[in-house]
């Protein structure tokens, strides 16, 4: 490509109004769970941004379903699931996930979109560590204390359900590529609430796995986790030829803790699109600038905050696809 590319994490809804039309008579799961919505609404950011890449519109907890976890996302809060996980009992009693008896839906929505889309489409899972995080905690939380002392204080647990989670999302993402996805995006939400020697021990083995898992299907695949910066150097070893990079460390030290061996995604805060036009772009030019052209994809280094104004971003990525690469 002879421009950097972009595309916005959350760009599936949340901010464009063509999406809430559509959350005013449909949960997000229904959403998640009816093909032609979750085609529809995946689009929907490739027709008005012009973005070079559509991010299905899913939830990392969708899998779960199929599992049989009980849970719901409740509006405001997020995900929440009626039995945490608290015991080995508690993980035996996860099943296996057959991506496509399972979740078929998700699998129809991406070979709808496949046969449809002119820009690539990136499939995703949620990482272990922060499904585990999830299933534990019985939903979101700020420190997510009840899943580190499980983690410290029986490390067999952990590493069982660890286990079983990496084998759903291996499976999961395979599924997802044999039917078109063009590349792969892993969420390790929580995975900043780990020093790096925790990380080390508790995280990395299994989301290498996870891409040793997938390395013969010759997609990109990419990492992004959120606060991450102490953490950028062990992510670029788990094999990801994409490192996702949030809003608090600039590209040009990120460059220097994963070395040139892997692309940066990111990393514009996005709050700073909820400011005047010739501070966003100032914001943008200087992201731009730091990222050094190639081997760089311009995006948000989180999600589309929900009151940001879809023009700006249209402008954003007029400003990046008039960038020059050299």
């Amino acid at each position: 490509m002879d421009r950097v590319p972009v595309w916005f994490m959350r760009q599936a809804g949340r901010s464009l109004p063509e999406y809430r039309a559509v959350k005013k008579t449909h949960t997000i799961l229904e959403v998640c769970r009816h093909p032609d919505l979750a085609f529809e609404v995946t689009m929907q950011p490739v027709r008005r941004l012009g973005v070079d890449a559509a991010i299905l519109f899913s939830d990392i907890v969708v899998p779960l379903q199929g599992m049989g976890v009980d849970l719901d996302i409740v509006p405001g809060v997020g995900p929440v699931f009626a039995s945490p996980i608290r015991s080995r009992a508690d993980v035996d009693a996860l099943g296996p996930l057959d991506p496509e008896t399972g979740v078929p839906y998700v699998l129809e929505t991406v070979r709808m979109l496949a046969s449809e889309l002119r820009v690539p489409l990136i499939g995703f899972a949620g990482a272990p560590f922060t499904l585990a995080c999830y299933l534990i905690e019985g939903g979101p939380s700020k420190d997510h204390a009840t899943t580190k002392a499980l983690m410290y204080s029986d490390p067999a647990t952990w590493e069982s359900l660890m286990d079983r989670l990496t084998e759903a999302v291996i499976g999961y993402l395979r599924a997802q590529v044999e039917a078109g996805a063009a590349a792969v995006q892993l969420f390790d939400s929580w995975i900043g609430a780990l020093d790096e020697a925790d990380y080390r021990r508790y995280a990395l083995p299994w989301v290498r796995r996870i891409m040793a898992g997938l390395e013969d299907l010759g997609v990109p695949r990419i990492i992004f986790g959120v606060a991450t910066g102490e953490l950028l150097e062990a992510l670029s070893e788990i094999g990801a030829e994409v490192v996702g990079v949030d809003w608090r460390v600039p590209l040009d030290l990120a460059r220097k803790r994963v070395g040139d061996g892997v692309c940066l995604q990111g990393n514009l805060d996005p709050a700073a699109c909820l400011a005047p036009w010739e501070v966003l772009r100032a914001k943008t030019e200087e992201v731009l600038a730091k990222g050094g052209g190639r081997s760089h994809i311009f995006n948000l280094g989180h999600g589309v905050l929900p009151q940001t104004d879809p023009a700006a971003l249209e402008r954003v990525v007029e400003v990046v696809h008039g960038w020059p690469v050299g």
